[in-house]
């Protein structure tokens, strides 16, 4: 319906709905004024319509820096040893096809690196995350000191490779602190670094040192859940059980999927702190994949290097993509 002004203007020989009125020359040149003088209703934007990002030159450009360091030190020589793994000898090789990963699998060093590396990212990545989850949760019901203890648990990220091993040797050698403890109790010594125990040790750094890194993540994930969805399932009658079991675990799944990929992902680096505590050669129950391919580059066996980088690289993207298609899922 035509616009219609109830003010008295300067112009009292043309009323108000009139063309040529300036009230409703204004009004229908508004967008509103053109839906209206068409006798449509304007129409509304789609709620989740986002307007397309482009990348102009300059992104581009401030982009190129990184992509070339990241093809030039990273894919290049990706892609130079993944050759390497299809020949029997780096320098005037011959191909041998998939001979290399025939052997490797029959490899009982291989193999044994294989099963600990696995153990051990069952065992520690699980309790890791449970552990992080937990101290996050406590933490976020703080009301003081909040910062000062995130603070805390982030400290072991800062502390150097070297004297984090340098500590955990003094405190676990044959000669230590701890059995230096024993002793004075009257008990006998144990061999910390040298047994089945060793293994129970490299869970113990891991979680030590990524527990803080986790509690971050799990943090920032408890921030994003509303807490109108606590005061409402209080209202009807929820237990904290309920509430955790309801609320807090299903909307942390994204952030749980994250946390786990870079939990797997901060397993391998592990074997800095083992390798300085332990050298080359250490007990069957903590010689993981890692020492394995350390030892190939000692003795310049490239193609059996190469081969079981491959083997892992193609491991870690499979699981990978598998979880980010899962928290996609969860997600939607």
């Amino acid at each position: 319906m035509p616009f219609r002004s109830h003010r008295k203007t300067k112009f009292p020989h043309i009323e108000d709905d009139t063309p040529g009125h300036p009230l409703f020359v204004r009004w229908t040149n508004s967008p509103c004024g053109n839906h209206a003088a068409n006798g449509n209703r304007p129409a509304k934007k789609r709620a989740d319509y986002h307007p397309p990002l482009r990348m102009d030159g300059g992104g581009w450009v401030f982009a190129l820096p990184g992509l070339v360091g990241f093809t030039v030190f990273f894919i290049g020589p990706f892609l130079i040893s993944l050759g390497y793994a299809f020949m029997d000898r780096p320098v005037d090789g011959s191909f041998v096809g998939l001979a290399n990963f025939a052997s490797l699998f029959t490899n009982k060093a291989y193999l044994l690196g294989l099963s600990n590396t696995l153990k051990f990212i069952l065992v520690s990545v699980p309790l890791n995350m449970g552990l992080s989850l937990g101290v996050a949760m406590l933490i976020n019901r703080l009301s003081r000191f909040r910062e000062l203890f995130s603070l805390l648990f982030l400290i072991p990220l800062v502390i150097p490779s070297g004297s984090m091993a340098f500590f955990w040797k003094v405190l676990f050698s044959y000669d230590g602190v701890l059995n230096g403890w024993l002793i004075a109790h009257n008990l006998a010594r144990v061999n910390w670094l040298d047994s089945g125990l060793a293994f129970l040790i490299m869970v113990l750094i891991f979680v030590w040192k990524n527990l803080g890194y986790n509690m971050v993540l799990f943090l920032a994930g408890l921030g994003n859940i509303p807490q109108d969805y606590y005061e409402a399932a209080a209202v009807d009658g929820a237990n904290p059980w309920q509430a955790l079991r309801f609320i807090t675990l299903p909307h942390l799944i994204p952030t749980a999927i994250l946390t786990l990929i870079m939990s797997i992902i901060n397993s391998f680096k592990v074997f800095k702190e083992i390798y300085l505590i332990t050298g080359s050669y250490p007990h069957e129950s903590i010689y993981t994949l890692q020492h394995f391919m350390n030892n190939m580059f000692s003795s310049l066996n490239y193609p059996r290097l190469t081969t079981a980088t491959t083997v892992l690289v193609a491991l870690i993207a499979l699981f990978t993509q598998t979880l980010l298609r899962m928290e996609r899922r969860a997600s939607a």
